[in-house]
């Protein structure tokens, strides 16, 4: 009796394990399909997340509009992307140059990129400059120039755009965010604060458009790590504040963000939340329990931490 219900449970797991997989393999070819032939314009295309982001709806069929700032370092992207698809299934990327600190230059580059298809389905904003540091350390100079690249950027661009979504009665705009966007940690008050206010904007925007059939979408990981940074054993000490710090530092790979920017664009997802239950628990504890999360967070101003690095 004993083995039976043992082999039972076996082929349980295994037949579980199956459907996972097919569902799985099914969701990812219907993710490629849903952006064929896809108008895709894609920002800081050049950054970790934005390369998967670009292999991930290149493969998919969509016709991509690679923005960047750095021109060399958009036609090694672009080599890389043809080097390995296939011609026959596949649209050639186009690249314009964007750089978010110059904001009067942004219309100019927003009609280039309608002239590339004539129009724009999907727009992901996905450019963003950080810093670390007190902030009675980061000038005000530098202040104005993490809001033009993290908040003035993308919704000048987004407004630039929207018009031609709105006429034509379709289109998603998906803004990469972050968790700070929804709560702050200290010696980073610059970097959180456009982080709200980004997130202001398009929760606003989701309201104003969606009578034209304009989808907006927030994807907001925890930090998004390094391809080869990985947690390690770490010297931590045993506070609530490096528990939590460290649970919140290493974030997400960017292939798992990519992947999860895809599916909000075929499911047309309003706001999606990616962390680990640490993160997630801070959200509702900071609106639940504010005193004891302000207590928590506070335990970090002891740290030292560096001057300002932009990144």
């Amino acid at each position: 009796m004993g083995v039976m219900a043992v082999l039972m449970l076996l082929l349980l797991l295994l037949g579980i394990s199956c459907l996972l997989f097919i569902y799985q393999e099914v969701s990812r070819l219907w993710s490629k399909s849903a952006v064929q032939n896809k108008v895709v314009v894609i920002t800081d295309a050049i950054s970790g997340l934005g390369k998967e982001c670009a292999r991930v709806f290149h493969t998919g069929g969509a016709r991509l509009v690679l923005c960047a700032k750095n021109w060399e370092r958009l036609e090694s992207l672009y080599d890389a992307l043809i080097s390995v698809a296939d011609p026959s299934k596949t649209f050639t990327p186009k690249l314009v140059l964007l750089d978010f600190s110059d904001i009067g230059s942004i219309p100019d580059v927003a009609k280039e990129v309608l002239d590339c298809y004539g129009c724009v389905d999907v727009l992901i904003n996905n450019a963003s400059v950080k810093v670390k540091a007190p902030a009675h350390k980061i000038s005000l100079e530098l202040d104005k120039k993490i809001m033009d690249a993290n908040y003035f950027g993308p919704i000048t661009l987004t407004k630039a755009l929207l018009p031609n979504m709105i006429s034509r009665r379709t289109g998603q705009i998906v803004l990469v965010n972050n968790i700070q966007g929804r709560f702050g940690i200290p010696f980073r008050t610059a970097y959180a604060a456009t982080k709200h206010a980004v997130l202001g904007f398009f929760d606003c925007l989701r309201a104003e458009v969606e009578e034209y059939d304009v989808v907006v979408s927030t994807v907001s990981p925890t930090f998004i790590r390094s391809y080869h940074v990985y947690p390690g054993q770490g010297n931590w000490d045993a506070s609530i504040w490096k528990f939590f710090f460290r649970k919140l530092t290493y974030g997400v790979h960017p292939v798992d963000v990519a992947e999860e920017v895809m599916c909000t664009v075929r499911r047309k997802k309003q706001e999606v939340f990616m962390a680990n239950p640490i993160p997630k628990a801070a959200v509702y504890i900071r609106t639940f329990f504010p005193e004891f999360f302000f207590t928590v967070v506070a335990c970090g101003v002891k740290e030292k931490l560096s001057v300002p690095e932009e990144s």
